[in-house]
């Protein structure tokens, strides 16, 4: 039985709106993201939207808007996706990381404290696999230093924790709708704030700091536009933005079957020998965006190819940012976070999406109990 990785979840009403979007004059930002973007605030119930062409263009948005920069530092986590870190080098600061909790692989807010320097200006706390992190914990100590929080929430825009949604407690968030994420347009993002005056600064930077889109200028009196900040090219065009608002309306059904997807996984894994997961924190909901075992750091290399030769879509999320060759050259080494090393070390993610079957994802925890109990056994 082959098992893919994963599989997106368009259907009709998304195909019927970018084809509605393509016939339109307007290709680029328009009238659609608009739509997407007030559809995720009336999800989120909170803030307001901007969408951008990614999760990693949001994050540098985010930094540039509160004009962190040249000789400032960003704590965040060594257990996420290169981008995080990268948003603070493309911003020009330093990434400064800290360990994770041994049982979540999320931030650990003490130890992000006892990272904090005089050139802190933000924490980038990553919301990895679908759970939130500790954001009151995470707040105490911005609030103590005067911090800005930006959250990378790329894998939890359904997730809640504490009673709290992603950019809730923290200044803002980033969101991601790339291919394999619970909602996806291929590639695009979105930043999600309270503060009015952020959200402008960084719609002006997502469109070359000029002061006025195409789209406000289509139809009307010619004027001139013209440039009060220097900025990049951020925006988000109608045709990807035009698949997001039908998904938005069926993310929290979509999210329920994920949920029942990883149950039954984690049934199942915890009666195999020699792997773990990670665990769901007190007063938490998560979005399920990644189904994770960890497995003995000797055999996870092995498990991953045995599993690929029979036909299951595997990958690894994540191994640590600072011990990825460019990061080595910029110092880190191996050792100077050893909970996230470990981690790294043992995770494997399994197929975990909304058209994956109940007896598919039966095949794949008998297909990884078959393949470890052979390599224990050799």
């Amino acid at each position: 039985m082959k098992v893919e990785f994963y599989k997106h979840n368009l259907g009709p009403e998304e195909l019927a709106a970018i084809t509605q979007a393509c016939q339109g004059t307007i290709l680029t930002t328009g009238g659609y993201a608009t739509q997407a973007e007030a559809a995720m605030q009336a999800y989120l119930g909170y803030g307001a939207c901007l969408a951008v062409d990614s999760c990693t263009a949001a994050l540098h948005l985010a930094l540039l808007a509160y004009g962190i920069g040249p000789g400032d530092e960003v704590i965040t986590t060594p257990m996420s996706f290169a981008a995080t870190a990268n948003s603070i080098i493309m911003a020009g600061a330093t990434p400064v990381f800290a360990d994770v909790e041994a049982f979540t692989a999320n931030l650990d807010a003490a130890q992000a404290e006892a990272a904090v320097t005089p050139r802190t200006k933000a924490i980038m706390p990553v919301h990895l696999y679908g759970q939130m992190c500790d954001m009151r914990a995470l707040r105490a100590v911005a609030d103590r230093h005067n911090l800005v929080i930006i959250e990378d929430a790329a894998h939890c825009i359904e997730a809640v924790r504490d009673g709290l949604r992603p950019g809730e407690l923290g200044d803002c968030a980033c969101l991601s709708f790339y291919a394999t994420k619970n909602i996806t347009c291929g590639e695009g993002g979105m930043l999600v704030s309270r503060d009015a005056d952020f959200l402008a600064r960084a719609r002006c930077i997502s469109c070359h700091g000029i002061d006025r889109s195409a789209n406000d200028r289509y139809g009307k009196a010619y004027q001139h536009w013209d440039m009060p900040m220097f900025g990049w090219k951020y925006n988000l065009d109608n045709i990807r933005a035009s698949l997001l608002p039908p998904q938005i309306l069926k993310m929290d059904a979509w999210q329920k079957r994920r949920e029942e997807l990883s149950l039954r996984y984690m049934a199942q894994l915890a009666g195999i020998p020699g792997v773990d997961f990670p665990r769901l924190a007190q007063n938490s909901k998560s979005a399920h965006h990644l189904q994770t075992a960890w497995v003995a750091p000797d055999l996870r290399d092995r498990v991953l190819v045995r599993l690929q030769e029979l036909g299951i879509g595997v990958a690894v999320n994540y191994r640590p940012i600072h011990l990825l060759q460019y990061y080595r050259g910029l110092g880190f080494a191996e050792g100077m976070f050893p909970v996230a090393e470990d981690i790294g070390s043992r995770t494997l993610s399994l197929p975990l999406y909304v058209k994956l079957a109940d007896k598919e994802c039966d095949h794949v925890v008998e297909s990884l109990r078959s393949v470890l109990a052979g390599l224990q056994a050799s």
